[in-house]
């Protein structure tokens, strides 16, 4: 039954941190931003949430799983998965292994930007 608790825990949070995303996304259209701020916004936001609440439990340590997965992979995974990435990469940092983190990051982006551009012109030769 505890496993199950966590997984509704995820789900309920995704689907708020979701709808915070979109929420953020469709009232910056209205702004009409040419960069797409709104995404830079909800990384830049959901990375400093995340470095709030995982220090929250690193230095207090008040709060049990299901909190925990609520607030970071359910709430903060919906909203932006760059905060757990910008995590991921500050805790390599932290422990020392620069190498390593040099390559996570370099390797993450790099190789992400090239997957999207090669899943669009997949789709793109698909459809012609």
């Amino acid at each position: 039954m505890h496993i199950l608790v966590g997984y509704i825990a995820v789900f309920v949070g995704a689907g708020l941190g979701g709808f915070l995303r979109h929420a953020l996304n469709r009232g910056a259209m209205h702004l009409g931003w040419a960069l797409p701020w709104a995404t830079f916004v909800i990384n830049v936001t959901g990375s400093l949430v995340m470095g709030l609440v995982a220090g929250w439990f690193a230095f207090r340590g008040e709060a049990g799983q299901t909190m925990r997965l609520f607030l970071t992979t359910g709430i903060l995974g919906g909203y932006t998965t760059f905060s757990t990435f910008s995590l991921d990469t500050a805790l390599l940092w932290e422990r020392g292994e620069i190498g390593a983190c040099a390559l996570y990051v370099a390797s993450s982006v790099g190789l992400s930007l090239v997957s999207v551009f090669a899943g669009l012109a997949i789709m793109r030769q698909l459809s012609t």
